[in-house]
């Protein structure tokens, strides 16, 4: 029978009968991609479904899942949504504290983990957890407890339960308004906060992304990277997948994602800028390591490809003479370039979830890899702007998807109106109300502006906004990207609130820095040694130096201080979306920030 498809599960159970035995998704077993069709993924559903059935799970009950992407993941997802449960996920590196708070927040009483560490941590903080009525494990663990049951005797007890019927009355009787999932916004300022996304929220923003990206069909294949706890992970990344029918690949994790991405050789992949930075220093970093015809040969290519770029993404003719150099550096440098990376049949990759810097950006659309940047925010399931191939601008993210309304309000911020935009936060109906305008537009929280094409551009986070000790205001998202876009650095945080100028704290990229040093004959113990030599410092002062060259004078880096680590999500410095907490990071270097302006003010 068809469902309706105004229900995520109505939309999965119609392309499991039309797909049957082709793949649904991909992932790694025993160092080998494994296949599981539609029609085994239907059936995996529709017995966990069951399974949560007789344990008690009712209709808009809210179900927890604290685990890694992988299959069983997915299984839990789309069988809770089935029974008209809902599911709160849980980032896979959270805390034991961080998720007992998402887990008594949402009320829920069951919850799917991994595996043991994950278990752990649950069970470390298991007294403060209250109502939890069981836990399922994806992989096998050793526990005698009885609220803890293995995901194979959960789909047991959905092959033996009696009233199969149940299945599909539950999942006829979902209604388009009722809650999906509640998605935890990552907490850079305060304890996160449960975003309401319904089912009708989430179609809406698949239909609308569909429609800005037309050419994707059954016949890709995507290569999936970003967490499902994540919304542009789940809504782009597994239901627009699912609505055209894609193959799903997962990547094994950031570390193995390149190596990946040869196995697959994706058509279609959606990431946060991190990776598209480390593929573009890594190769920059293979050719500087070339020899000199070579690099030769690479150079003329980029600057062919920079002179050509502006053409391509604006669908014009080429100048004839350009077009045969083009296509020269196609044959013998961009195509090689894209097999190398595993990018050579890539129709789209999607960037979300923070900026990218602009010459990445041309870099990738300049050597045929199609790179268009998007924006959104948890609250609008995610996504309400995306460059296309019909309208795009550099350092844009686009024009607004269909029936999506954007403006700017009086004091630059961002607002949207649209059928993406959340129901409100769960149980907080003052942050709901503070968070829209009386006429009900959505505060952002980001400011920008709007071009002649309608492509909005994003300034900065209006909290993340620096008002210097002489009241100038300045958005440090484009410093940091204009730093963290060179070789040598990895990672870079702008300084300045209240000060009389502008600071930096940089994260070399250590194994770049590592191979100047051998070169240069410096010698030194550990990387804490190596950031103090005055040869480095001074090194890295000319290359900030030259990256500052361009911006006013107000916002030059006029001081800076290397680190000897990276920051990250452990450090507490990073969120899961690998998003800078500003506050912390001031917190933990609180001592080299002072250093930097202890001669200055």
């Amino acid at each position: 029978m068809g469902y309706s498809e105004k229900s995520i599960a109505g939309i999965f159970h119609n392309r499991a009968e039309k797909y049957q035995f082709e793949p649904f998704l991909k992932y790694k077993k025993q160092g080998k991609y494994t296949a599981i069709s539609w029609r085994e993924m239907q059936r995996l559903v529709t017995n966990t479904g069951l399974g949560l059935i007789s344990l008690g799970v009712k209709k808009n009950d809210i179900v927890t899942i604290f685990s890694e992407n992988c299959w069983q993941w997915l299984v839990a997802d789309l069988a809770s949504l089935s029974i008209g449960a809902a599911d709160a996920p849980i980032y896979p590196t959270n805390s034991g504290e961080e998720s007992a708070y998402i887990i008594n927040d949402s009320g829920s009483r069951f919850l799917f983990v991994s595996d043991q560490d994950h278990l752990d941590r649950i069970l470390s903080v298991r007294s403060r957890i209250k109502g939890l009525k069981k836990i399922i494990t994806f992989d096998p663990v050793k526990t005698d407890a009885k609220d803890i049951m293995s995901f194979d005797e959960l789909l047991r007890l959905g092959e033996e339960y009696k009233d199969k019927k149940a299945f599909d009355e539950r999942l006829l009787s979902i209604e388009p308004e009722g809650l999906a999932t509640l998605i935890y916004t990552s907490g850079t300022t305060g304890p996160p906060k449960g975003v309401m996304l319904t089912h009708a929220n989430i179609i809406a923003n698949v239909l609308q992304s569909y429609a800005s990206h037309p050419m994707i069909s059954h016949q890709d294949e995507a290569l999936l990277l970003l967490p499902w706890s994540h919304s542009l992970g789940r809504t782009i990344g597994i239901y627009l997948m699912i609505h055209i029918g894609a193959v799903m690949s997962l990547a094994e994790n950031f570390g193995a994602v390149m190596q990946n991405m040869t196995e697959i050789r994706p058509t279609l992949m959606v990431s946060v800028p991190r990776l598209f930075e480390k593929i573009h220093a890594g190769l920059f970093s293979k050719v500087d390591k070339a020899g000199a015809a070579k690099k030769k040969l690479f150079s003329w290519a980029v600057s062919v490809a920079s002179r050509a770029v502006d053409y391509r993404v604006q669908g014009k003719a080429m100048p004839f003479s350009l077009q045969v150099q083009y296509d020269a550096a196609e044959k013998l440098v961009y195509s090689k370039l894209k097999e190398a990376l595993g990018m050579d049949r890539i129709k789209i990759f999607i960037n979300g979830g923070g900026a990218l810097a602009v010459d990445i950006d041309r870099f990738f659309n300049a050597i045929g890899v199609n790179l268009h940047n998007g924006y959104g925010l948890t609250e609008t399931s995610p996504v309400t702007n995306v460059n296309t191939f019909e309208v795009f601008e550099f350092g844009s993210v686009g024009p607004a998807l269909a029936d999506t309304h954007i403006k700017i309000a009086p004091d630059g911020e961002i607002l949207i109106k649209g059928p993406q935009v959340m129901k409100g936060y769960f149980n907080k109906p003052e942050d709901t109300r503070a968070s829209f305008t009386e006429d009900g537009w959505f505060l952002t929280g980001d400011i920008g502006r709007i071009d002649e094409r309608g492509c909005l551009y994003i300034t900065d986070r209006k909290k993340d906004i620096i008002v210097t000790a002489g009241g100038k205001n300045i958005a440090p998202q484009n410093i940091e990207n204009t730093l963290a876009a060179d070789l040598f650095i990895e990672q870079a945080v702008v300084i300045g609130e209240g000060r009389k100028f502008l600071s930096a704290l940089i994260v070399p990229n250590f194994s770049e820095l590592i191979s100047y040093a051998k070169k240069q004959g410096i010698s030194y113990d550990k990387n804490e040694d190596l950031i103090m030599k005055p040869e480095i410092v001074s090194f890295y002062k000319s290359r900030i130096d030259a990256l500052m060259k361009d911006y006013a004078r107000v916002e030059q880096i006029r001081r800076f201080s290397l680190l000897p680590r990276e920051f990250s999500i452990e450090s507490g410095e990073l969120t899961p979306t690998l998003k800078m907490k500003r506050k912390v990071i001031n917190q933990n270097f609180f001592s080299e920030i002072e250093a930097m302006y202890k001669d200055g003010e």
